[in-house]
């Protein structure tokens, strides 16, 4: 069968030829399909689609004003929140009334497939970050410009809405957080103001304080031990000191040195008159010293028995006698040594006494600073939580008079919708280029498919390949005149059907052209 086959050289008579034979049945399919894809395009419903731009304005004078006191309300993926928005079953019963379906008053069940059907040709996108585009298709225009027109208006409604709802809400939840930890932060001052009163030590800084006042205590301690010694090493030196001193001493006036000359002279006058007489010179001349030394003190005794007697002082004991001044010092300085180091071990004493206090105070600070710390705590961070939380609160009050007002985030229609006056998508113009074309492509196809494939011998050239013998001669084939009546009456009937189409195509563009006006 492969060598059967017409060669691609040898192809154009041969389809010229079929083609010539089978006229009427190429026409007739030509006709059928073009006919069809006509039908397709007359009953194919026109699609009007209308379509809708919304621009979104995050940024303007109050929120650069307001930077850091307003939250301004940001969008994400817009175009996903405009479909959560506008496919909302209360937008969608606000388009039902506005399409004019619920004039039938249509049943839940009808209603949820008619939301369905405007779901599957409604279509909305964001071309840029600050647009949304929503684009509703219909087969008639003016309800696709009405719905497009109301799909808009209610998504800025119902975006401005749940807005002001948002911020609302934010508000207020945090307005109850405030209060919340006001009543907590009461609770921690309360708690932590009675367990002051109770645990008087449980001060802030207290075991600061009382380490420093021990350690404080600790030196005055060594001090005062150190001055204790040193007290303690003078009275004993002192005492050593007193211990070689006289009491009282002799005191040398002139009456006791008469005396004293008196005594010395008469031993020299004893022992002279053991040896000599009284006329001896020696024995005259200390008779006579003996003599002026009795007169002058018998003068000194006159004279002080005239003059006043003055009253003895303090430290002597009689004329010749008083009592010694280094003593006396010595003894002072004893008793001044003795009286400090008694202070001193006083005052040591006491100091211990305060060091002992002092050590058990800290020890109860100690004891009570966990239970402080866990207090104090507590109520600093519910003082933070609660002074951050009323800023928060002014900051969500301000967003909220924003959003109240629409100075926040604000949607504007930037390309309003418009009646469609053309369908969109494939027209009957479409279907009747294509219904041509492939009128004529699809029988040519099939012929070309037969006439290629066919097993059939066509021609001498075939037959000589095939055989591998040459070929003397053909035989042409000659029409009867059955055949040329047969042939004539094929081309008319051809002629018909394609003047039929053609005028067929000419009638459905001039209706089109009558209904579009």
């Amino acid at each position: 069968m492969a060598n059967a086959m017409v060669p691609l050289g040898e192809l154009v008579p041969v389809l010229l030829t079929e083609a010539r034979r089978r006229k009427l049945a190429l026409g007739t399919m030509f006709a059928v399909i073009a006919i069809a894809a006509l039908v397709i395009g007359v009953s194919l419903p026109r699609k009007y689609e209308s379509s809708t731009t919304i621009l979104v304005q995050e940024s303007n004078i109050v929120t650069g004003l307001m930077e850091g006191r307003a939250v301004a309300t940001g969008v994400a993926d817009r175009a996903s929140i405009a479909r959560e928005v506008i496919f909302s079953r209360k937008v969608m019963n606000e388009i039902l009334g506005a399409g004019g379906w619920l004039d039938k008053q249509p049943s839940a069940v009808e209603q949820d497939r008619m939301i369905e059907s405007i779901t599957d040709r409604t279509k909305i996108t964001s071309p840029r970050d600050n647009l949304i585009q929503i684009t509703y298709a219909d087969n008639q225009p003016e309800r696709s410009f009405h719905v497009t027109q109301r799909l808009a208006e209610l998504f800025i409604q119902e975006s401005l809405a749940a807005k002001e709802r948002e911020s609302r809400n934010a508000f207020e939840f945090i307005d109850g957080q405030v209060e919340s930890y006001h009543r907590k932060l009461t609770d921690a001052e309360d708690k932590l103001k009675a367990y002051r009163e109770a645990n008087v030590d449980a001060r802030p800084g207290g075991e600061a304080d009382s380490n420093s006042r021990i350690a404080q205590l600790r030196s005055q301690i060594e001090q005062a031990r150190l001055e204790l010694m040193e007290q303690r090493s003078r009275e004993s030196a002192l005492v050593s000191q007193v211990s070689g001193e006289s009491e009282i001493t002799a005191v040398q006036t002139r009456a006791s040195t008469y005396r004293v000359q008196l005594a010395e002279l008469q031993n020299q006058l004893d022992r002279l008159l053991l040896t000599y007489t009284d006329d001896y010179p020696d024995v005259v001349r200390i008779r006579h010293q003996i003599q002026d030394i009795q007169d002058s003190l018998r003068r000194d005794e006159q004279q002080r028995a005239l003059a006043p007697k003055p009253s003895k002082g303090p430290s002597q004991v009689d004329d010749s006698n008083q009592y010694n001044p280094l003593y006396q010092e010595l003894r002072s300085k004893l008793n001044e040594a003795r009286r400090n180091g008694s202070a001193v071990a006083s005052r040591l004493s006491v100091t211990e006494g305060m060091l002992a206090a002092e050590l058990e105070r800290s020890k109860r600070i100690a004891n009570s600073e966990n239970a402080l710390s866990e207090l104090t705590r507590d109520y600093e961070v519910n003082r933070d939580i609660y002074q951050d939380l009323l800023k928060r609160r002014e900051n969500a009050r301000v967003s909220m008079d924003l959003d109240a007002k629409q100075q926040g985030l604000t949607f504007r229609i930037q390309e309003p919708a418009v009646m469609p006056v053309r369908p969109s998508g494939l027209r009957l113009m479409h279907f009747a280029i294509a219904g041509l074309v492939l009128g004529i492509l699809l029988p040519l196809g099939l012929l070309f498919g037969y006439a290629r494939f066919d097993p059939r011998v066509r021609s001498a050239a075939q037959i000589e390949r095939m055989a591998g013998v040459p070929v003397l001669a053909t035989i042409p084939a000659y029409p009867t005149p059955a055949d040329r009546r047969r042939s004539a009456l094929h081309g008319t009937v051809l002629l018909v059907i394609i003047v039929g189409v053609l005028l067929t195509y000419a009638a459905m563009y001039w209706i089109r052209l009558e209904v579009m006006r």
